[in-house]
């Protein structure tokens, strides 16, 4: 029996691991309220059961650590560790992209080289050499700490308590039980926002292990599909350039963090610093895409583009490169489409290819080889610290479409303007700004400075695509508006108009004539059929339903509806029946049977 008893010195440890487990939810749960400590009590007063069930998950957590390591003692101080770093990681996230943590994020864990070259600069030499200090006074406590033996079979005992309590509460969460609905909790999976304050960072992080994309629709089956299938393979195409005699190249040049810094109303900048796209807008198809992101993200706007699938439909936070497609075989695509039609597909990345499993998704996609960073290692940087400039990017970019001997689709991702926006990271600052706080100056004309260089390479492109041969449409827009200090948004009122937080220049450059009709501004998911379209090309039934959906909603996105007057609008009847469509088949194809793969592609 002995073997079983714990001793008193054991039984402190764990008083002092369940008092552990108390303090770590309260601090990941202020970290879900931007610091604020009234916040996070105001909270517990009223989900005082759901805080509770998330320090006891800590506890066990911090047993099961404490057991797993021969020294009682090191295990709950990686625990700690690693539960204070994912609540630094959700108070770093919601304060750059206004979303909290999802799991799905930390798969971007197995990039943290590249990661820590991102964010860079995000983390003052104050809070590091203050992390340090506590790491070596957590140390130094070991040493001193009496030493405490467990017998085998109660080390035993203990660890199969704590697996079993942590396996059953992630269970318990998880699967939306009676159990956990009895705490109060409910998963809010349509707004994750809500469902991060409402049920604090413990529960609405455990609940999003489990979540898929989108919920399946009423009335789901393969007949649905064909007569949706049916009911818009019968429409005419709208062809608004006549057939090319050749197979057009058709390149995406999705451009990181771009958008117009002239829009900002407050600032007065020295020159202008994109001579370029303000003379060239006008006398070729241009306007703004309403991007289904803030901040980050990238690989959301990259998915609409692609696959024409919108993310109004999918659950807040969703990145479906990381929760679904790396897990299929097979998904319809501009890519897939082209492919079809006789088209070399190529990717290019000049960066991370892992990131957001791009290595693993492009496949899955139809592009025949992907081009990333590992690949140019001569390709220039305006500075050794800084990204593999646009303009590269572009000249490797043109070096592929004038090796091809087949026409082909080339989809290009830059990484020039990533935050940080480290003052000299892409070479001298040439214009000023005026208008903003001090503490801001630099950042602002470091930004700006980027968007100079973009705007040099777009140009730069313009030039080269008129050497090419083959017809060739070039398709640019910035992905989503850039991570800047959170005040230059507020302070340019832009905190109320949503609408301006999302859009970013949207160009299509050609060596043919595309005429020069204005695009106003469209949803990344459009941009397919609109460059059909404009190269000539004919339609598959998934883009008519595009287009019917584009010409009553031209935005499509959670934050705002912009309609076919391009004034904000809500869902009418009409609208709600298209997109009620829109979601069976965006279903479908990526949660559902996949009958529209063969039907509508």
């Amino acid at each position: 029996m002995r073997y079983v008893l714990p001793s008193k010195k054991l039984g402190v440890l764990l008083l002092s691991l369940l008092l552990g487990g108390f303090v770590l939810n309260f601090f990941v749960q202020a970290a879900s309220l931007d610091m604020d400590f009234w916040s996070v009590l105001h909270w517990i007063g009223k989900s005082y059961w759901l805080y509770v069930g998330g320090s006891l998950f800590f506890f066990f957590v911090l047993m099961a650590f404490s057991l797993i390591l021969p020294n009682l003692y090191i295990g709950p101080v990686v625990g700690s560790l690693l539960i204070l770093l994912l609540g630094i990681a959700n108070y770093k996230k919601q304060g750059t992209t206004g979303e909290p943590l999802f799991p799905w994020d930390l798969m971007l864990m197995k990039n943290a080289g590249e990661m820590s070259k991102i964010t860079k600069g995000m983390i003052s030499p104050f809070a590091a050499g203050l992390a340090l200090l506590v790491i070596a006074a957590g140390v130094w406590l070991l040493f001193k700490l009496p030493k405490i033996k467990v017998q085998l079979p109660l080390r035993l005992l203990l660890t199969a308590v704590s697996a079993g309590m942590v396996a059953g509460f992630i269970v318990m969460v998880s699967g939306q039980t009676t159990f956990a609905s009895s705490l109060n909790y409910q998963n809010i999976f349509w707004n994750q926002k809500v469902n991060y304050s409402q049920n604090g960072f413990v529960f609405a992080f455990t609940g999003n292990l489990r979540q898929n994309l989108l919920e399946e629709p009423e009335g789901y089956s393969r007949g649905t599909i064909e007569a949706i299938a049916a009911k818009y393979g019968s429409l005419p195409d709208t062809t608004a350039a006549q057939t090319v005699v050749e197979q057009p190249n058709i390149m995406f040049m999705m451009d990181e963090a771009f958008f117009d810094p002239t829009r900002l109303p407050s600032l007065k900048l020295s020159e202008d610093p994109l001579p370029f796209i303000h003379q060239e807008e006008s006398v070729t198809p241009a306007g703004y895409l309403l991007s289904p992101e803030f901040g980050g993200n990238t690989a959301n706007v990259e998915f609409e583009a692609l696959t024409g699938m919108s993310m109004y439909f999918l659950g807040d936070g969703s990145i479906p490169y990381q929760q679904r497609i790396v897990k299929m075989s097979s998904l319809p695509s501009i890519v897939s489409i082209l492919k079809d039609r006789g088209y070399q597909t190529l990717a290019l990345h000049p960066f991370d290819e892992t990131f957001y499993n791009r290595n693993r998704v492009y496949p899955v996609l139809g592009f025949d080889r992907f081009t990333s960073e590992k690949d140019l290692p001569l390709a220039e940087r305006i500075t050794p610290d800084g990204y593999i400039s646009d303009k590269a990017a572009v000249q490797e970019a043109i070096r592929e479409l004038k090796a091809a001997d087949a026409p082909t689709f080339l989809h290009m991702v830059t990484m020039q303007n990533h935050f940080p926006f480290t003052k000299g990271l892409n070479g001298p600052n040439t214009i000023t700004v005026q208008g903003a706080k001090a503490s801001w100056k630099d950042e602002l004309e470091t930004y700006v400075q980027d968007t100079r260089l973009t705007d040099e390479a777009l140009s730069y492109l313009q030039q080269e695509l008129k050497t090419i041969e083959r017809p060739t449409i070039a398709v640019f827009w910035g992905d989503h508006l850039p991570a800047l200090s959170a005040g230059i948004y507020t302070d340019a009122g832009w905190d109320q108009e949503p609408r301006l937080k999302h859009e970013t220049k949207l160009m299509i450059l050609a060596n043919f004539d595309i005429g020069q009709k204005p695009l106003g501004t469209l949803s990344p998911a459009y941009l397919g059929p609109t460059v059909f379209n404009l190269s000539g090309q004919s339609l598959p039934p998934f883009y008519k339903m595009l287009e019917q959906v584009q010409a009553q909603l031209t935005g499509l996105s959670k934050s705002v509806l912009i309609g076919a007057s391009d004034g904000i609008t809500t869902v009418t009847s009409v609208q709600q029946s298209l997109l009620d469509d829109y979601r069976m088949v965006e279903y479908d194809l990526l949660e559902g049977k996949g009958y529209a793969e063969d039907l509508m592609f």
